[in-house]
């Protein structure tokens, strides 16, 4: 079991999961979003290779588009 704060919320997973699936459970599949992890700026081509691990800290901001 692994716990990590997303956007100052924690979730728990039942084992350490990549950033896509992560993007998949919160339903933002295919949205412009940017995910930083402890700090640090993910890049999407690195979502599938980038596992989660126990006490990670998350921001996650979606685009919204506007006028």
């Amino acid at each position: 079991m692994i716990t990590v704060s997303i956007n100052g919320e924690s979730r728990q997973f039942p084992q350490a999961i990549s950033v896509a699936v992560l993007i998949d459970e919160l339903g933002l599949t295919g949205k412009r979003i940017a995910l930083e992890r402890n700090g640090e700026i993910v890049p999407r081509s690195m979502f599938a290779a980038q596992q989660l691990a126990d006490g990670d800290k998350l921001e996650v901001v979606v685009a919204v588009g506007g006028g």
